[in-house]
Order: structure tokens, then C-alpha cells, then sequence
């Protein structure tokens, strides 16, 4: 009688812990892609073109950084893009655009290229000028040497705008 009343005990105690516990990450909320803005101060950004001012110049690259950057922005916070007068400001420059022959083969042939893109970036806080940003990101792919640069640069600059992107957001509406 004493140990089924000890098991009845236990039971309850183990059942009212896993209530508890599955209820509680409910009460908690993370979200680690979003923004920290306070809205109540924040609502308009302007983000002004990015021309490209590297030594090699692959056109496509400014629109697709450019779109890159506004769909992110619009995808992690409520700011409204806007042209003209903002609270926010985020402007600046590609300034790389490079290729560098990387893991180098018995044959002194380079196996691997890294495309290496870097952006210049001017953030301004018009209601805060202490969290103003003036900064140079860098974002690369490696691709195989025996590859033509043609065939994979579309994908390779998909892939590092949405890095920079990520690296910039961080950086500025981020507040990380």
C-alpha cells in the first residue's frame, strides 16, 4: 500500500514537471534574424544606391546586391523604404571585386579561385548619431579553377550579396 502510494506520488510530481516544462518555451520568444529597432522611434529607412567602384566591374552585381539588401530589410523589420527624408540612412559603395588563384596544385596550377566582393557602407542614425556606421564588409567564394568565371558568377554573387547582406544587417539594424 505504502509503495503504491509512493508510485502515485512520483507519477504526479513527474507529470506536473513535464506540464512545466513544456510549457514554459512557450512563454519565451527568441528571434535572432530580426531587428532590435524600437518602432516607436524607428519607422523610415532610405537606402540609396550602391554603385560599383572595384577594378573589375561585373554590372549585374549592383542590382542584385541592391535587391538583396531591400528584401532583407523589408523581410526583417517593419521600417518603411522610403526616398528622401528618413530616420534611418544606408548608403555606400562596392569597392572589390576580385579573383585570387587559392590551393595551388603540384603542376603550380591553382585548383581553387576565390571571388572576393567588398562593400563600403555608410549607415546613419538620424535620432542617434552614436550608432553611426562607416565600414568596409568582405564576403568570398571559392569555385573550381576549371570552371569558367561566366558559368558560376551569377550564383557567386547570389551567394556573397546574401552574406554581406547578413554581415551589414547585423552590423546596423541588427544592433548586434
Amino acid at each position: 500500500m505504502a509503495s503504491t502510494n509512493k508510485y502515485s506520488r512520483l507519477l504526479r510530481t513527474l507529470l506536473l514537471i513535464l506540464t512545466l516544462t513544456s510549457a514554459m518555451p512557450g512563454c519565451i520568444s527568441y528571434k535572432f534574424n530580426g531587428s532590435a529597432l524600437d518602432y516607436t522611434v524607428y519607422r523610415t529607412v532610405h537606402v540609396s544606391e550602391f554603385p560599383i567602384r572595384a577594378a573589375l566591374v561585373y554590372p549585374p552585381l549592383q542590382q542584385t546586391f541592391e535587391n538583396e539588401l531591400l528584401d532583407y530589410i523589408a523581410r526583417n523589420t517593419r521600417l518603411q523604404v522610403v526616398d528622401g527624408a528618413s530616420d534611418l540612412q544606408i548608403e555606400g559603395e562596392i569597392t572589390g571585386y576580385s579573383l585570387s588563384p587559392q590551393a595551388v596544385t603540384e603542376n603550380a596550377y591553382a585548383s581553387q579561385t576565390r571571388l572576393t566582393i567588398s562593400v563600403r557602407v555608410k549607415y546613419i542614425d538620424n535620432k542617434q548619431e552614436s550608432n553611426n556606421i562607416d565600414q568596409t564588409f568582405s564576403a568570398y567564394r571559392d569555385f573550381d579553377s576549371s570552371l569558367m568565371l561566366n558559368d558560376v558568377q551569377d550564383d557567386l554573387c547570389q551567394q556573397i550579396s546574401k552574406e554581406l547582406v547578413e554581415l551589414i544587417f547585423n552590423a546596423t539594424l541588427g544592433n548586434w
